[in-house]
């Protein structure tokens, strides 16, 4: 049987889950911006609010890392996860900022693509926020980080998509430009899903 003298205290468990619940709230949010009407302005202010309370979670939990004589494993692996689900947060709220303030959702559509990679990023945060709280017993992760790892592959071969319609010339060169920006942080946000997840990968191999 092991034993370990590393302390459960809850505190830094329930903060990586509510960073990862409002990664799925931010989520939701970028999908309302393909619904018919949708106030575009709103949602980006919401998304800014969501930010908002992620920052405070990372702040909090930076403070209780210092706080912390013994942690519930390596304070570098606490410190690395929690500022890495601030990073997807941040990305998140860039894409709906730029959808807003580039005034991309006046047109007639925004390229299917867009919309796929906004479908994987919400798999991802689901996936995320259902495994944060098994960090606590450090079970049944690896299935997480495999599938995390496998929408990754997937939000790339969308973002290529994208990338092969945006430069088809179906739209004029300032929307490309527009677009593209766009593009490049929700590929950024697939690509820090996974970084959380190989980090849970790293953090889950030290602790079994």
């Amino acid at each position: 049987m092991k034993f370990s003298f590393r302390p459960t205290e809850g505190a830094f468990y329930e903060l990586f889950t509510r960073a990862a619940k409002n990664l799925v709230r931010g989520t939701e949010l970028l999908n309302e911006l393909a619904l018919p009407g949708v106030d575009v302005q709103s949602v980006s202010e919401r998304l800014t609010e969501v930010e908002h309370d992620s920052d405070q979670i990372t702040h909090e939990l930076y403070k209780k890392i210092n706080s912390t004589f013994i942690t519930p494993f390596d304070r570098e692996d606490i410190y690395r996860l929690g500022s890495l689900l601030d990073d997807v947060m941040d990305h998140l709220e860039a894409v709906g900022n730029l959808l807003y303030l580039y005034g991309l959702t006046k047109l007639p559509s925004l390229p299917r693509e867009m919309h796929e990679l906004v479908n994987v990023l919400d798999q991802q945060a689901r996936l995320t926020a259902e495994a944060m709280p098994r960090l606590k017993s450090m079970k049944d992760l690896e299935d997480y980080w495999i599938e995390c790892n496998r929408l990754e592959n997937e939000g790339d071969q969308a973002y290529r998509m994208l990338l092969v319609r945006l430069f088809s010339g179906e739209y004029d060169a300032l929307t490309v430009l527009k677009m593209k920006e766009v593009a490049d942080e929700l590929e950024a946000a697939c690509d820090a899903f996974e970084h959380v997840a190989n980090t849970v990968e790293t953090i889950a191999v030290k602790e079994s």
